[in-house]
């Protein structure tokens, strides 16, 4: 069985052993526990943002990076790809470990979830656990973690900490900007979970979302990364599911009801607590499906230009 823990920890030994290369910077703590640090205090870079987003997937996803444009605005876009979407997108990509340690506090994300099975009804439907004796996690945070918070992680993964790596940047970051990006094929996958849909059917997804500039606050720059997938992610999806014709209409972010201004202005008016925002928003803006024992394509949702240019700081 494939293993998202070996196939990503490739690409951490290659973003630990040349760091210089990537702007970023490597930690090895005392107890043996090692650390990427790629946005915290050092700038980062496209390259580093690529590397960051294929290990969240797991080493199953393919990341690329070209200017495109937003109306009259030139902007670089993430495209993500990935043979494997339940695993790489559910399994590993999404951001479903709250490491919260004494004081230090992250979203963690990336195939070490695969081994703590955090959170273990995501693994029992997509029917996928890794084995593996190295734990790669990344996380998102402004601090990087100390030998207590790995050691923590090593012992929800049950692996040596010596064998614990992580990769850091916060979401006020150019990778940051890269990552959150990155998951706009993920936020479709999670949906059509979230819905019931059995995720295992889908075959292949590709995707592209436009990278927000950096915001120096972390909430607006929460608020800027997020829209980039809910305003304009547009994604296809590959499956062999003629039910899906039955999920389509809740798909693609508009028909959330907080649809339709920049999400930090939502995330303001609920006072800044998640757990007040409709869920259902986080989606991309256009989704295509071919469904190909029927053989039928499905187009729904669209993006929104205005409401991403106001977000990212152009109106």
């Amino acid at each position: 069985m494939l293993s998202v823990n070996e196939l990503a920890l490739d690409i951490f030994e290659e973003l630990f052993e040349y760091a210089e290369e990537f702007h970023a910077v490597p930690h090895e703590l005392d107890n043996g526990a090692r650390i990427v640090d790629c946005g915290v205090s050092t700038t980062g870079g496209y390259l580093t943002g690529r590397r960051f987003t294929e290990i969240c997937m797991g080493g199953l996803g393919e990341v690329d990076i070209t200017m495109g444009r937003i109306r009259d605005v030139p902007i670089p876009f993430i495209e993500v790809s990935t043979d494997f979407p339940s695993i790489a997108c559910l399994g590993a990509q999404k951001a479903g470990w709250t490491v919260n340690v004494n004081k230090y506090f992250a979203m963690g994300s990336g195939p070490a979830r695969a081994l703590s099975l955090k959170p273990k009804h995501t693994y029992e439907v997509i029917d996928y656990e890794d084995e593996f004796d190295y734990a790669v996690i990344c996380l998102e945070s402004d601090h990087l973690p100390n030998a207590a918070v790995m050691e923590n992680i090593a012992e929800a993964c049950n692996v040596d900490v010596a064998n614990t790596c992580a990769v850091v940047a916060p979401t006020a970051s150019l990778v940051g900007s890269i990552q959150v990006a990155g998951r706009c094929v993920e936020t479709a996958i999670y949906k059509l979970n979230e819905l019931g849909f059995d995720t295992r059917k889908i075959s292949a997804g590709i995707g592209h979302a436009p990278i927000a500039p950096v915001k120096k606050d972390g909430t607006k720059a929460m608020g800027s990364t997020n829209d980039a997938t809910i305003y304009h992610g547009s994604i296809m999806l590959t499956m062999n599911a003629p039910e899906i014709k039955d999920y389509l209409d809740r798909i693609p972010s508009n028909k959330s009801k907080g649809y339709g201004k920049p999400f930090y202005e939502i995330f303001k008016e609920a006072n800044f607590d998640f757990y007040q925002i409709d869920t259902s928003l986080f989606s991309p803006a256009e989704v295509v499906i071919n469904e190909l024992s029927e053989g039928k394509v499905y187009h729904v949702g669209a993006v929104n230009p205005e409401v991403t240019l106001k977000s990212f700081g152009f109106i």
